[in-house]
């Protein structure tokens, strides 16, 4: 298997208040746990800026000109409680959608097998017009359309395990039978979205778990609801909102999974971009916060990636 991996400095630039979870030490130690000797066969590659025209699949152009205001030119603005902005977040934002739209264009080619793209800001809870949850824009959602529109690709899956639901994906293709998306998720948690009675056009596969579940529940929920979701929907390409704080270690929630369970969830996935989608499988890196917890899981999830 060829894995490529894309991250770039400009990450590093998006600053936060301090204390804050989302914060550049993520992207830090996850290029420390990247250079050991198991990853010398990653292809590394710096994110490339995203094309700007690209985010109007996703959100109208008046919301992303709102956002583009908000870019302060020095220190750090409040989008709202838990959501900033300082001078490079622009232009880290740019270049995580220009890496997650270049990792379509690499599976498509068939140049790798898969790609991991470690990015921040994170995007899945950016709605069409909000800003929230740490997210300026919906990176994934953009690559799923840029999928759609650039290479004709008709079913994108995208399936989301970070611990607190992708609220900003589910409105996004709400009534959008032609990308499917699947969440687990902890309930009741932030953003308060994401019940199993949540189904949109028949395309949105909730499987909330309850505070304090482990790898067995976890797993139950990914075979009995996510996995043969995929298996009626037969996408041409899988993109992973791969969040890593349902780690037992992670402060800002009560799931209590390992990197193995993060390990088996990449594998079954990968099995099923196998059999439908001609391996076409991008990872986008979403939550992730006690940094010890996002470095062990950060290399289970890469690893199974390169070894298939």
């Amino acid at each position: 298997m060829v894995t490529r991996l894309y991250s770039h400095p400009i990450f590093l630039e998006h600053i936060t208040p301090p204390g804050h979870p989302e914060r550049p030490d993520r992207m830090r130690v996850i290029e420390r746990v990247l250079e050991d000797q198991r990853f010398l066969d990653l292809d590394r590659r710096q994110a490339p800026v995203g094309d700007e025209a690209t985010i109007k699949a996703a959100h109208p152009e008046s919301f992303i000109e709102r956002v583009r205001k908000t870019i302060p030119d020095t220190g750090i603005v409040r989008i709202d409680a838990d959501t900033t902005a300082s001078p490079k977040s622009w232009e880290a934002a740019l270049h995580a959608i220009g890496a997650a739209n270049a990792a379509i264009d690499d599976v498509v080619s068939g140049d790798v097998d898969n790609v991991f793209v470690a990015a921040r800001p994170p995007g899945h809870h950016a709605e069409k017009t909000t800003a929230m949850g740490f997210c300026l824009f919906n990176t994934a959602a953009i690559a799923a359309r840029y999928a759609q529109s650039t290479h004709d690709l008709e079913r994108v899956a995208i399936v989301d395990w970070d611990v607190h639901h992708g609220n900003g994906t589910q409105d996004i293709f709400w009534d959008d039978p032609s990308v499917l998306y699947c969440s687990t998720h902890q309930m009741p948690l932030y953003p308060g979205t994401g019940a199993k009675d949540e189904t949109g056009a028949g395309n949105i596969i909730n499987a909330p778990l309850s505070p304090d579940t482990g790898s067995d529940i976890f797993r139950d929920a990914f075979v009995s609801r996510i996995l043969p979701s995929i298996d009626r929907f037969r996408p041409d390409l899988i993109i992973i909102s791969a969040g890593f704080d349902a780690h037992h270690r992670d402060p800002l929630a009560s799931i209590n999974l390992t990197e193995d369970d993060f390990d088996w969830a990449t594998g079954q996935l990968m099995e099923r971009a196998t059999s439908y989608s001609q391996n076409r499988l991008v990872s986008l890196l979403e939550g992730g916060y006690d940094l010890d917890g996002l470095a062990l899981s950060v290399a289970a999830h890469v690893g199974r990636l390169m070894r298939g």
